[in-house]
């Protein structure tokens, strides 16, 4: 969101003494959730009226960490341990053919006109309380079970020098990695513990310096030939311009090889979690905020070629959004509604869809979502991971919870689940980027 441009007039000490203020002004002000539970959840959700606010809802969950002892809760039947610990900020998750496990190590990277002024400024200072600030570590980490305990034993840095890097993809013994700004692609040897190699630049991603949405996922097409990688917005709904939306807010289809690259999906705000069910490419899509506790259930869809999902002109299929100007009711005409909603503000980021997780039913087949959870929504929302059971390669059921306990009873986070990916023996992984751990979790 566009912030008040006042920062220029306003002196450093007098920011510091009026954080606080508006703060709570942030805060106190905005709407509660009026839906009864889960009813923002499913193939049919129930879509409120907006509610209109000049400073959005802000309802942050400290970033505390773990305490010592303290875990998230596994749903009955299932167990968690900790397969790695102090990480810093694990944002995704990726699994080797030989078992090795890869972690980003990622946070934003600088971001000197998202949300300038006093606004931003604020912003920026209650983001950072929820876990958000920090310097990035750029680096991937490499993960080995070598006794089968379910506890990494080896651990090193596989890659560094990277910038904001999240997505990972293998194709034959070629390495993908997306940083922020390009895809590099790096040689590969099954069982090596670092890469050496500088890398080859695939192509480049839009990055700049407002970057919004500065995390670039990839996953690899069935038939290795494609990349298909996540771009999202430059601004909460256009606010900053549309020229500058250009390549953003969709999703790429990259040839692996050449680097050639063109548009496959349009209007996703923030299409972050890709997996693959069958040939079928699923997206999970962080949607707008300050339209109300109860506005817009985030979502996660089977994504069309040359489909447009409706941001910023409308949301959930033809819901308009009076905000956007000048208007375009001909694109929202051919909005496509979602598959699956999610529940709103829930941030669902992490997404995997398998057909064996090899965890005991009835977390088979089905996708399981990392929901890093919401900032601004009374009561909070999200905070765990779930589980949506698939039939005939589509959702088919209520979610499940897997794991939660991320909130203590202060509202203060202890965690914040990210990337998740079955680890093909047995486990599910769970990257947790304020706990700073990767739990597995498994049949009991």
């Amino acid at each position: 969101m566009r912030g008040f441009d006042v920062s220029e007039r306003v002196t450093a000490p007098t920011l510091w003494l009026l954080l606080p203020l508006v703060a709570l002004g942030l805060t106190a002000c905005g709407d509660h959730s009026v839906l009864p539970p889960n009813a923002d959840i499913g193939p049919t959700p129930q879509i409120v009226k907006p509610v209109g606010s000049a400073i959005p809802r802000v309802n942050i969950a400290p970033a505390v960490g773990w305490p010592a002892g303290e875990t998230p809760i596994a749903a009955e039947g299932l167990k968690l341990t900790a397969f790695a610990s102090g990480l810093d900020h694990p944002r995704n998750v990726y699994v080797l053919p030989n078992g090795d496990v890869l972690v980003a190590e990622s946070a934003a990277p600088p971001k000197p006109e998202d949300s300038p002024g006093l606004f931003g400024f604020v912003m920026r200072r209650v983001m950072a309380s929820a876990g958000a600030g920090g310097p990035s570590a750029n680096r991937l980490t490499l993960l080995r079970d070598t006794n089968g305990d379910g506890v990494a034993d080896v651990r090193g840095t596989f890659l560094t020098g990277l910038n904001s890097p999240y997505g990972i993809a293998l194709i034959g013994n070629q390495l993908y990695v997306a940083n922020t700004d390009a895809i590099v692609r790096y040689p590969y040897k099954r069982g090596e513990t670092a890469i050496s190699d500088p890398g080859t630049r695939l192509t480049a991603l839009p990055g700049g310096p407002i970057n919004h949405h500065w995390t670039k996922n990839i996953v690899a097409s069935s038939d290795g030939r494609f990349l298909y990688a996540s771009i999202g917005s430059n601004s909460n709904v256009g606010e900053n311009g549309m020229a500058v939306e250009g390549d953003r807010a969709q999703i790429w289809q990259v040839d692996a090889r050449t680097g050639e690259h063109r548009t496959y999906a349009t209007g996703l705000r923030n299409p972050n979690g890709l997996s693959l069910s069958g040939n079928t490419l699923w997206t999970s899509v962080n949607e707008r905020d300050e339209l109300g506790s109860d506005l817009v259930p985030d979502y996660m869809t089977s994504v069309k070629d040359g489909g447009f999902y409706g941001w910023p002109y409308s949301y959930y299929g033809e819901h308009v959004d009076s905000r956007v100007n000048p208007p375009r009711p001909d694109l929202v005409a051919k909005a496509i509604v979602p598959d699956y909603a999610l529940g709103a503000h829930t941030a669902s980021l992490g997404l995997a869809i398998t057909a064996n997780s090899r965890l005991p039913a009835p977390y088979k087949s089905g996708a399981f979502v990392g929901q890093h959870g919401s900032w601004n929504r009374k009561p909070l929302s999200g905070y765990k991971v779930i589980f949506v059971p698939f039939a005939g390669g589509k959702p088919a059921g209520p979610p499940r919870d897997v794991l939660t306990g991320f909130v203590d009873a202060k509202g203060q986070a202890k965690g914040r689940p990210v990337g998740v990916t079955p680890d093909g023996r047995g486990g599910l992984l769970v990257a947790d980027d304020v706990g700073n751990v990767i739990w597995r979790v498994t049949g009991k």
